[in-house]
């Protein structure tokens, strides 16, 4: 199963794969215990960042409708 990234509206991105792995600004890993399901916070509410704790319920509105982004620019 490729990884899976979906944005939820008015909600979070939820990242689904069989071997996820998420590392911080250093490259330590965070210990995912074994799921192959997590949600990543989009709204910066959270206490759990950067995961999800449900915390932008009512706070937090995009309505996360897929777009085509231009081509990207010519390398110098």
């Amino acid at each position: 199963m490729a990884t899976k990234l979906t944005v939820l509206a008015n909600g979070s991105l939820r990242v689904e794969g069989e071997d996820i792995e998420l590392v911080d600004a250093q490259g330590q890993p965070y210990g995912l215990g074994g799921r192959q399901r997590i949600s990543i916070c989009r709204c910066g509410l959270s206490s759990q960042k950067p995961f999800c704790d449900g915390s932008h319920k009512g706070h937090f509105e995009h309505d996360a409708k897929a777009f085509d982004l231009p081509a990207p620019k010519p390398a110098v």
